[in-house]
Order: structure tokens, then C-alpha cells, then sequence
């Protein structure tokens, strides 16, 4: 592992934390005397073999699931955080972090052109979703959801949790929601809101947000976006193709969004986001509760929540990194995603002309996720690609699996009545230093190739 400036930059960090408080007069924890200092450290010990048995997320040389490394700064000021452990459920429960939350809110609200909008933080994407819906329904009650099969599974579930019915509209060859069997689902008339996806969690397709949106203004319906994965990609979106382009361009016409900071905006677990175009929804979360914090008379984040107790830490972390990294096109962190971009660009290129694998046929990464199948018949190909996951393991080179209908790859043919799914490789490129690594990624898998073949 690289070295680590977290422990030094936390530990002046706490001292200047305790000087913030200095005026209070000293006193003893009891958990922390010296005679728990022996097994704390006995127990820290057993705790860092444990994790060992673990994927390496922080290298590059894991390039499977969605999942990137908090940036340093999250880490420290989570844990510095962590000294008070807020709860930004209330002011009184986090002073501080609450108002950090806001000013954190805000940026996101701004990348995205919105500068009035109700919006807070939450414990994941999941939660984010669900309140995104359950504002849906409160405006709509009883009429269907509609989203993508390749939208997140958890939009069926979140639906079945709130009574509300849900439908699949079918998706391209490229896992975007098709337009003509969106439409024939709105000539019902019985639609509430369609999730748009912006970032699939399959392959990081990006529906047809401006076509939607127009289909809206003639079946009136709200938009939802759910950008838990590409949300980010507003800020390069003029390194997109078109179609994907045109659709950050529009997402500001959103009724609302999520997105998840977990995943490409350096955050630990769980930090998701909810935004809603029109503040007025708050209308729906009003509560009297008699036993909440009463000493503030500011708009505390539990009347605009769903969730009551909220880890204050996640919202300092998440102001920190966007201090230290703002939000902006050119900046530093629009420089990372765009050089994960560079490396999934790369390595579709690499796979397109490599008679061992098959890519998609309609076309490359609309984002920084790549699949790929191995050429291959049927139940072959499959086979080959879980032996292949497998050895590419072995050379600590980590990938995914995923299931794709077969339709999507050209040896199945042209036509999407081709049935059944295949098992795929997947690489979400989304570290900065995927792009210098790629050349060592691409080396393994073919070396894991050639081992599967001398099996």
C-alpha cells in the first residue's frame, strides 16, 4: 500500500479539536484507562487480520464493482468528525456538521444549475431513491412507476415497500430505455413518474433523458433521475458522446435526483443524495414530533428527511473533500473522472480488436463501465468467462460478472427476439489511475487467457 498521510494529518487535526474546546474542564473517560489499553490494542490487531481477507478496493489493479477508495481527506475529517459524532437528524444534534450538510447540498444542487431545490443528505442511494418516490406518490398517489429493466432493482422494491405499482419498459441493445415501449406503456394513462437512469449499474448506460422529457410535456408525468452512479458526469459531460451529453445537459429539467458521493465523489459508506426541484415538496414531511430539538428555530435536515438519526461525520467528510476538490468542470476531480473515461475508452478499444472477445455491438462506454463477452457459443462463452474471472483473480487482477441478454453481442445475431442471457466480464474503470494501469490490466487478463487455455 501506498503511504498512508491520514494518520498524521488526523492526529493535529484532533489536537486542534481539542483546543477547540479547551474552555471545558478536563475529566477521564472511563472506556479509555490504561488497563483497556492492552486488549484495545490486542483487539485492533485480530480486527486488521480480518480485514485482510478482503478484495484490495484501494488499488488499481481492482477494476470490478463500483467501487472507489474514500480520498484521504474524507477519511480524517470522517474520523475527526467522529470525535463528536454528530447527528445531523437536528441542529442541536450537529450544529456544525448540519450547516456543513447544507453548504455540501448546495454544490451538488449547483452542479446540476439548481440554486433553488429542497435536498439533504442520506444514508445511501437507496434511501435517496425511496424518498424520491414516495414524494412521487404523495403527489400521485396510486399511479404506476415506470423504469428501465435495466434501472436498479431496488426502484421494483422501493415501489412494493410504498404500494405502489411498477413496470419494466424494455431497454436497447445498449441497456437504454426504449422510447417506443416507454410510450406505449404512458398511452395507458395511468403513469406517475418514470426513473430515467443516468449511469446503469450494468454496463453505465444513460437513457434518453431530452426524449422523455419532451414525452412528459404531451403525458404529464414526473421525471425522475437516478444519477446514484453517473451523476458526476455533469461535470464532463462535453467529453461524452451526444446522446449521453444531451442527457446531462437536461438533467436540471429533473422533478428530482439522486446521487450517491459513495461512489464517484470519494465519500465513505453511506452517503447518498436527494434533490427536488420544487422546494415545495417539504410540505409533505411535516411532522410535530414532541421530542425532537426545540433550542434551534432553523429548519432542521429531520423536517426534510424521511430518515431520522443521520451520521453527522458523512456530511463533514463529504464538505471536506469538496473544499479541498470543488465541483467544477476542469477542476481536479472533473480531471479524474475524465481520465477513467480515457481508460474505459481504451480498453473497449483493446477488446473490440482482439478476436478473443466480443464488446457490445451498438457501441462503447457511454461512461467508465466496460463489458465484454468471449467469443464464444452459448453456454461456452459463459463458461469461459467465470474460468477467466477466476484466473485473472489469480494474478490479483480483480474483475466482474454480469448478466446480459444475448441479443446485445453480434454472434448472437441482429435481431432482440434472440432469447436468454449470457455471463459477462465487467470492469468499471472509475479510479484516476486506471489510466496509467491500463497497460498492466490489460497484460494480466490476456496472461489469464493463455492459463485458462492450457487448462
Amino acid at each position: 500500500m501506498a503511504k498512508d498521510l491520514v494518520p498524521e494529518l488526523l492526529a493535529r487535526a484532533t489536537e486542534e479539536l481539542e483546543r477547540e474546546f479547551g474552555a471545558l474542564p478536563q475529566f477521564e473517560p472511563a472506556r479509555t484507562s490504561d488497563s483497556v489499553a492492552g486488549p484495545m490494542a490486542a483487539v485492533l490487531e485480530e480486527t486488521t487480520h480480518r480485514l485482510g481477507n478482503n478484495y484490495p478496493y484501494f488499488h488499481p489493479l481492482y477494476a470490478g464493482q463500483m467501487l472507489k477508495p474514500p480520498h484521504p481527506v474524507a477519511r480524517a475529517a470522517y474520523a475527526l468528525a467522529m470525535t463528536i459524532n454528530p447527528n445531523n437528524h437536528a441542529r442541536d444534534g450537529g450544529r456544525a456538521s448540519s450547516a456543513m450538510e447544507i453548504e455540501a447540498v448546495a454544490e451538488i444542487g449547483a452542479m446540476f444549475g439548481w440554486t433553488e431545490y429542497l435536498g439533504h443528505l442520506t444514508s445511501g442511494g437507496t434511501m435517496a431513491n425511496l424518498e424520491a418516490l414516495w414524494v412521487a406518490g404523495q403527489i400521485a398517489p396510486g399511479r404506476r412507476i415506470l423504469g428501465s429493466e435495466q434501472a436498479h432493482y431496488t426502484h421494483y422494491r422501493i415501489s412494493g415497500v410504498l404500494r405502489l405499482e411498477y413496470g419494466s419498459v424494455a431497454p436497447d441493445a445498449r441497456g437504454r430505455m426504449r422510447l417506443d415501449a416507454l410510450e406505449d406503456q404512458l398511452r395507458k394513462g395511468d403513469v406517475g413518474t418514470v426513473v430515467v437512469t443516468l449511469g446503469t449499474t450494468a454496463v453505465g448506460a444513460v437513457d434518453p433523458l431530452p426524449e422523455i422529457l419532451a414525452l412528459r410535456e404531451r403525458y404529464g408525468f414526473r421525471v425522475h433521475v437516478d444519477a446514484a452512479y453517473g451523476g458526476y458526469f455533469k461535470l464532463i459531460e462535453d467529453a461524452l458522446d451526444e446522446p449521453a451529453r444531451r442527457a446531462f445537459e437536461a438533467i436540471g429539467q429533473a422533478d428530482s435526483i439522486v446521487i450517491d458521493p459513495h461512489k464517484h465523489g470519494l465519500q465513505p459508506y453511506g452517503c447518498g443524495c436527494v434533490l427536488f426541484r420544487d422546494p415545495r415538496v417539504g410540505r409533505f414531511y411535516k411532522h410535530d414530533s414532541p421530542y425532537t430539538y426545540f433550542t434551534s428555530k432553523e429548519l432542521h435536515l429531520g423536517e426534510i428527511s424521511l430518515e431520522c438519526s443521520r451520521a453527522g461525520a458523512a456530511a463533514v467528510a463529504l464538505w471536506a473533500t469538496q473544499r479541498l476538490l470543488p465541483l467544477k468542470p476542469g477542476g481536479e476531480f472533473a480531471r479524474g473522472l475524465a481520465a477513467g473515461r480515457r481508460a474505459a475508452l481504451e480498453l473497449d478499444r483493446r477488446l473490440r480488436s482482439d478476436e478473443r472477445f466480443e464488446a457490445l455491438t451498438a457501441g462503447g462506454p457511454e461512461l467508465d463501465i466496460v463489458v465484454w463477452k468471449m467469443t464464444a457459443v452459448e453456454a461456452k462463452a459463459s463458461e469461459l468467462a467465470q474460468s477467466i474471472f477466476s484466473a485473472c483473480a489469480k494474478r490479483n487482477l480483480h474483475l466482474a460478472l454480469v448478466q446480459l441478454p444475448q441479443f446485445w453481442f453480434g454472434s448472437a445475431g441482429d435481431s432482440s427476439t434472440v432469447k436468454g442471457h449470457v455471463t459477462c466480464l465487467r470492469s468499471v474503470l472509475m479510479k484516476p489511475e486506471h489510466e496509467a494501469w491500463l497497460e498492466r490490466i490489460w497484460n494480466e487478463m490476456s496472461a489469464a487467457c493463455a492459463d485458462v487455455e492450457k487448462e
